[in-house]
């Protein structure tokens, strides 16, 4: 698949904006697409599989919720690259883990519920074989940036 239809248009654009909170969101969407469920189900399987699509998902004021966030970049030995990242991912905290060019090539932002468990996990990660530098970049000020883009 490399073109989208005018249907799929449509509905990646109701996805970046107007999912619903509901028990079948599906279904809703599909009633303002004048579809079925069905039919959206599947056409968000295939734009995913196509990579149009990467994320469906909720996202929350993680401070008003008690998380204190931070920003993380590693410096990591190309080779043990996969096996860092993948330590990385385990913990249910640590979103946005990319790698980039660079001294530090592996970021990922991490939220946990206070300072103790930030710095437990951290020296984990900064024990991690293959990790020789870490930057722990806490913000100053938090800015919430909202993209969406018009199909």
């Amino acid at each position: 698949m490399t073109e989208i239809s005018e249907f799929d248009k449509r509905l990646l654009n109701l996805l970046q904006t107007n999912l619903p909170v509901c028990s079948r969101p599906f279904a809703d969407l599909a009633e303002k697409l004048n579809s079925t469920e069905e039919n959206v189900l599947s056409r968000v399987k295939e734009l995913k599989a196509a990579g149009f699509l990467r994320r469906i998902g909720t996202f929350f004021d993680s401070s008003s919720l008690g998380y204190e966030g931070t920003l993380v970049a590693l410096q990591v030995n190309p080779a043990a690259l996969p096996t860092v990242a993948a330590a990385v991912n385990t913990y249910p905290g640590a979103t946005h883990n990319y790698e980039r060019e660079g001294r530090y090539n592996l970021w990922f932002t991490l939220l946990t519920p206070d300072k103790s468990k930030e710095e437990e996990i951290l020296g984990k990660i900064r024990s991690l074989d293959g990790v020789d530098d870490m930057l722990n970049l806490k913000a100053n000020k938090k800015y919430k940036i909202n993209v969406q883009f018009r199909l």
